[in-house]
């Protein structure tokens, strides 16, 4: 468990790491991930944001919803720096496996290696994986 901070108020702040894995339509896993993630941020928590496995679609450019159904909500993801949550992260071999790059996706990323993350999630006090 990481060291515990505190923020102006002298409430304590906990360090919570958003996982999502799942695809971003055919289930509802992406978009309630998304709805607590920004209700998290509200509270004035340390968000950060990791895509791996099939989760890395719910930040790929262009994503048509439209003969599916579903609203598209990946134009939500740019504005998570608004709610201050600007650590996002994706895994490098869940791009590979995808034959995804950097540019494909719609949001800033910090790419980071399995081992990479598991330190990361290593350093949260609270992971959640969606």
């Amino acid at each position: 468990m990481s060291e515990e901070y505190e923020d102006e108020f002298d409430r304590p702040i906990k360090r919570f790491l958003f996982v999502n894995r799942k695809a971003p339509y055919g289930t509802i896993y992406a978009l309630e991930s998304l709805e607590i993630v920004l209700i998290s941020a509200a509270f004035d928590q340390d968000i950060s944001l990791v895509f791996m496995d099939d989760g890395v679609y719910q930040i790929v450019k262009n994503q048509e919803t439209d003969d599916i159904g579903m609203k598209n909500f990946s134009r939500t993801y740019r504005a998570l720096e608004g709610y201050d949550v600007e650590k996002l992260y994706v895994e490098e071999e869940s791009m590979d496996a995808r034959g995804l790059n950097e540019d494909d996706l719609l949001v800033e990323v910090e790419v980071l290696n399995s081992e990479e993350l598991g330190d990361l999630m290593n350093a949260q006090d609270v992971v959640i994986t969606a």
